[in-house]
């Protein structure tokens, strides 16, 4: 990829503004033909959602949707947690998880696009959505404390970030111990190079940036997880796949428990 690390976050972000405005363009959700869903093939978006969840949402959250799997039927999200969406978009991910943790648990949204932000917050208050909340920030530097969240989710962004070390990272410090991570990703088989997966798609067509499996597991084992599986869904490339990744937090860390501490 010739393009530099900053100039990649901001063509990432004008996509994502570009299909905010898409949706908020199209009309309003009573109109009569609702919001213009933005145009995504049969791989990605809210077809990949069952019916019965698409009907409980705002329509501008369902037309918003770019991921590539669905996250909240995967996480196995309980009563009373606390759930954090990397890259929340129009908000599909955090209103689903914010009715399936109730009213005594939270959803937190992290988005870096203003327009995105917008739109969550929007479809938030048609939802009647009050255990919500939605955060501007790089899912590179999540702006929450250390051990404050239960499960993590994200569909289809984590392969757009420019430092997945970093993503990773900061996933596993804002996790409680014994938290999960939960998401949706495009992932590379093991043989294609970085250069076989740019012939297949653009960076932000969510192509480009895609770890392979190999690669993806080592990335979560140097950030600390545990329990790491890597299931693939559908193809949405020669050698690119949708898959589900499941992964947690040490129950107790060595750090908390004094382990390599000598005195």
């Amino acid at each position: 990829m010739s393009e530099q690390p900053a100039d990649l976050r901001e063509t990432v972000r004008e996509r994502y503004a570009a299909a905010a405005k898409t949706v908020t363009g199209g009309g309003a959700a009573d109109d009569c033909c609702g919001p213009a869903p933005v145009e995504v093939d049969d791989n990605f978006g809210a077809t990949l959602y069952p019916a019965t969840d698409r009907d409980e949402l705002p329509a501008e959250a369902v037309a918003a949707s770019l991921g590539c799997g669905n996250p909240t039927a995967v996480a196995e999200l309980r009563e009373g947690e606390r759930v954090l969406d990397l890259g929340s978009g129009g908000g599909i991910d955090v209103l689903l998880s914010a009715r399936r943790v109730g009213p005594t648990g939270k959803a937190y949204g992290l988005d870096m696009t203003e327009e995105m932000l917008a739109l969550a917050r929007t479809n938030a208050k048609k939802a009647g959505a009050a255990n919500v909340e939605f955060l501007k920030g790089t899912i590179e530097n999540i702006p929450l404390p250390e051990g404050t969240i239960d499960v993590v989710i994200s569909n289809c962004v984590i392969n757009l970030s420019v430092d997945k070390p970093a993503v990773f990272a900061e996933t596993f410090r804002v996790l409680a111990p014994g938290g999960r991570l939960g998401i949706s990703d495009v992932v590379a088989e093991d043989h294609l190079t970085p250069a076989h997966r740019a012939e297949r798609g653009s960076y932000t067509g969510c192509i480009a940036g895609a770890l392979s499996f190999a690669e993806y597991r080592a990335e979560l084992e140097a950030a600390g997880f545990t329990g790491i599986e890597i299931t693939p869904t559908h193809q949405v490339a020669d050698g690119m796949h949708s898959a589900i990744v499941h992964a947690t937090k040490p129950a107790t860390t060595g750090r908390e428990s004094g382990a390599g501490v000598c005195c």
